[in-house]
């Protein structure tokens, strides 16, 4: 079986920055085993496999080693993949997520606005086993549907923070979301998923359905800017929508090939 792959740089205006995700379009649903061994094969942070249905697109996303339920930067490089190389010419990609829902992408400005449902979080205790996932000293800990959230006192805590990632592959979660409130951004974070086979990721789009309501009831607006400070670097516009986030933000094509399986 022969099957078209791309690779797009999400969360990018140029190759080599933002996240790297691999797109994979299907007329139909391969087996599960397959997708993951696809997945692995490529081992990107995330691989997304898509399926029309209707009017819409059936959309599910693996790591080299997992499903997860959500993943935002292979959304919008799946997005990418439809307006730019498949034909796609409606003004806005249905998405369906037997995980996640409903999930929409539109072109915006030149941008791709994706449309999430915001994360519920709540605060939780600030246990020794937090205090020991990093070489820095939080201030706080919430817990979302797939993630905790460590919260920093500075930008530069985050910058040169050191992950222990024996210990963070040990929570029970996805992964770790760091963040603090940015100096030229409202917020800055990173992720760390050694779990489910992502020791860092460069630019976790689903990880701001959950910084977006949060750094939006500290800082009391609505509209933020992001900053994901990995090595690749990423940049994201995050607005809060009632129980929705809308990410906006760039991709480029690194590659378009053929995989036999």
């Amino acid at each position: 079986m022969k099957l078209t792959i791309y690779q797009v740089d999400a969360f990018a205006d140029e190759v080599f920055k933002g996240n790297p995700a691999a797109v994979c379009p299907l007329t139909e649903w391969l087996p599960d085993g397959l997708l993951q061994k696809i997945a692995s094969e490529n081992n990107l942070s995330e691989t997304a496999f898509y399926v029309p249905k209707g009017n819409k697109f059936e959309i599910r996303w693996f790591t080299p080693t997992a499903e997860v339920d959500l993943c935002g930067h292979a959304t919008l490089a799946a997005a990418f993949v439809l307006f730019t190389q498949e034909g796609f010419n409606k003004e806005v990609i249905e998405f369906y997520s037997p995980r996640s829902s409903d999930l929409f992408v539109a072109v915006e400005n030149g941008l791709f606005v994706m449309d999430f449902p915001a994360d519920e979080y709540q605060e939780v205790n600030l246990s020794d086993d937090f205090l020991s996932l990093t070489d820095k000293t939080p201030i706080a800990v919430y817990k979302g549907k797939t993630d905790y959230m460590l919260v920093f006192e500075k930008q530069e805590d985050i910058q040169d923070l050191k992950p222990n990632f024996g210990l963070i592959s040990q929570i029970e979660a996805r992964g770790i979301i760091v963040s603090a409130k940015g100096n030229n951004h409202d917020f800055v974070s990173r992720f760390f998923a050694p779990a489910v086979g992502v020791n860092e990721d460069p630019v976790c789009g689903s990880a701001h359905t959950t910084l977006t309501p949060f750094w939006a009831s500290q800082l009391n607006k609505n509209t933020l800017t992001a900053f994901q400070l990995s090595e690749r670097t990423g940049n994201l516009q995050c607005t809060l929508v009632n129980n929705r986030v809308k990410l906006s933000g760039k991709a480029v094509l690194y590659l378009k090939g053929e995989i036999y399986v």
